[in-house]
């Protein structure tokens, strides 16, 4: 490029500088170094609006900057995320029957009921619903259709929907379910839970004190051993 068309560039430049343009807008669209744009616009003097214009257009690419540098932040640990899911997927890998006997007494231990006449487990994750119900059945030889079901949901959230879910996901009946309990919804209260379960807390429950009995068996067997 010659030194006309240079010259050419900076009367742009002058130009879009007078209109209020930053450095940066005036870089992008002459193609000029930010050192010359400012050399050569120095003896430019803005209106009030300009330089309120100005500082407008720069926070508002402070503020896309900030956007951009979060969404990439947020990317990097979903990626993160989702790497150290699969890996502990992969470590875990198949499981035995001893296996699912063992992990299933634990989950027992952690959730299930230790007291009254009936084995009872609550919990809110459907995988871990199903697996306990599954686990019900193969080691403690209790029949799914046996099974009872009560459900804890906020008061704006459907009845109806819930147990249609859990029916869906379980492979189980409407006859099954007993008394659903309600708990009072407060969004604006501190000590409400801002996660809400949108299907509901089920408890599973099998009125058998000897099944009972026999679990706790099995968990301070694996405590003790």
């Amino acid at each position: 490029m010659g030194y006309a068309g240079k010259l050419e560039e900076k009367e742009v430049a002058k130009s879009l500088r007078k209109k209020g343009y930053s450095y940066n807008q005036i870089k992008i669209a002459t193609g000029l170094s930010k050192d010359t744009i400012s050399r050569c616009c120095r003896d430019i003097i803005l209106t009030v609006d300009q330089i309120k214009q100005l500082d407008l257009n720069r926070q508002k690419g402070q503020t896309l900057g900030s956007l951009k540098g979060a969404k990439s932040n947020q990317y990097k640990r979903i990626q993160s995320e989702n790497i150290l899911l699969k890996e502990g997927i992969n470590q875990v890998g198949d499981l035995t029957k001893r296996d699912r006997f063992i992990a299933g007494i634990t989950f027992y231990q952690g959730e299930g009921s230790k007291t009254n006449h009936a084995v009872e487990f609550t919990n809110s994750d459907p995988e871990t619903i199903k697996f306990m119900v599954n686990w019900f059945e193969v080691f403690c030889g209790i029949n799914k259709e046996d099974l009872k079901f009560s459900l804890w949901l906020h008061d704006d959230l459907s009845e109806i929907n819930a147990k249609k879910y859990w029916e869906k996901y379980l492979g189980i009946s409407e006859l099954q379910f007993g008394q659903t309990y309600f708990a009072k919804n407060k969004p604006n209260s501190p000590k409400v839970r801002k996660n809400i379960h949108k299907f509901g807390i089920i408890k599973v429950r099998y009125y058998d004190s000897a099944k009972l009995r026999l679990i706790l068996g099995w968990i301070k067997g694996v405590l003790t051993n």
